[in-house]
């Protein structure tokens, strides 16, 4: 079950893929390319990615930055953060799926369920109006940035030693990464609130890498190649992110491998909720920052 899930994997990827590429190569026959930084987008594609490899997230961090040095528009953040991290998370997936072992009918259970919400979340994200994305995204932050706090401050279940989940657990576990799934397509990071469901059920901690980065690697190529379409995203920050991105992994994956990373988390979480008032303040004045 294990190989079907990874030829799967690669179908998705493939067909994805190709979505981009044909819409890139249209933008560049057409000159329609957006004006922001390729070299800034890539350098903030890197940063976020190789941490994402090692845990951190890379959501939170990527909005924050894309906004901070105004390198895309808010309109399009949700589109950009799925498609431009979806080459990277993938190859993260298919390095902690092999690396780490989980019981199969759980991890392909949770990653069907994460491709479900992500598309029916992406078909209504992609048609709404730039003040609804400013509000949901702050709101998702700040939810995310409290899951953060409540595992440093020991609030959070410490989860257990289990690689497999049954019964009504399962069911649960299901249920709640199809939620995740949906909110991954208005920005919120998935690893989070995933890595939280997965100690909460009793379940080994170094689970949750091959399945939260399973969950959206198998939800992303499906939600983004609906963004591509829709044209809801920035190509030349997507293309940036995507090719540096996959970089950061492969060196946080093979050559740092592990960092002390608490001074860091705090950081993040204080980006966090910065960017979350931000976006609030931006949706109340109904305009755009970035």
């Amino acid at each position: 079950m294990l190989n079907m899930v990874l030829i799967t994997l690669g179908l998705l990827t493939a067909y994805f893929a190709v979505i981009f590429v044909k819409d890139l190569l249209k933008a560049k026959a057409e000159n329609t390319f957006e004006e922001g930084s390729f070299i800034g987008s890539g350098l903030v594609g890197f940063t976020t990615n190789f941490f994402d490899t090692l845990g951190i997230g890379s959501f939170a961090p990527t909005t924050a930055l894309l906004r901070q040095f105004k390198l895309t528009k808010d309109r399009t953040l949700p589109g950009t953060l799925n498609v431009s991290c979806t080459i990277p998370v993938v190859i993260e997936a298919y390095i902690f799926i092999k690396g780490i072992e989980v019981e199969p009918v759980t991890l392909a259970a949770m990653l069907f369920a994460a491709v479900a919400g992500a598309v029916v979340g992406a078909g209504l994200v992609s048609h709404m109006d730039e003040k609804k994305i400013q509000t949901y995204m702050a709101t998702a932050l700040i939810a995310v940035a409290f899951i953060m706090i409540a595992g440093k401050v020991g609030l959070m279940p410490a989860g257990g030693e289990a690689i497999g989940l049954s019964g009504v657990k399962l069911i649960i576990a299901v249920v709640v990464n199809f939620i995740l799934g949906a909110l991954m397509t208005i920005g919120i990071g998935l690893y989070a609130p995933c890595m939280a469901l997965v100690y909460a059920l009793g379940m080994s901690p170094k689970v949750a890498f091959p399945i939260m980065m399973g969950s959206c690697a198998f939800l992303m190529p499906a939600a983004s190649a609906k963004f591509v379409k829709e044209g809801a995203y920035d190509k030349k920050a997507s293309l940036a992110i995507a090719v540096f991105g996959s970089v950061g992994v492969f060196i946080a994956a093979y050559i740092v491998k592990s960092l002390p990373l608490n001074i860091l988390t705090w950081l993040v979480i204080i980006v966090i909720f910065y960017t979350s008032i931000s976006m609030f303040k931006a949706a109340k004045e109904n305009k755009e920052i970035a």
